[in-house]
């Protein structure tokens, strides 16, 4: 499913047109990536939680060279799915 889809799987459901049910969706990613950026975990109850973790600096390879180079520390956001989504998809 494409942001496309899911616009007109709302549009159909709640009876609203295209362009209003756009709208929610546009506003839904905006609210949910300003909360990211701002550094929160979002926790949608029944669906699952995007959460960050910190990877530590560690030693790699330029795999071009084979040279060893120093990877830096970093965020990385994740998403855990709720216990009921995990339940539904396993049966």
């Amino acid at each position: 499913m494409i942001k496309a889809d899911l616009i007109n799987k709302i549009a159909k459901e709640m009876t609203i047109s295209k362009q209003e049910a756009e709208t929610g969706v546009n506003l839904f990613f905006e609210t949910i990536k300003e909360a990211i950026l701002r550094g929160e975990e979002i926790e949608l109850r029944g669906f699952g939680s995007f959460r960050f973790r910190q990877r530590g600096a560690r030693a790699g390879r330029n795999p071009r060279t084979g040279e060893p180079v120093q990877v830096p520390p970093k965020k990385v956001l994740y998403f855990k799915p709720s216990k009921i989504l995990k339940k539904m998809l396993n049966k």
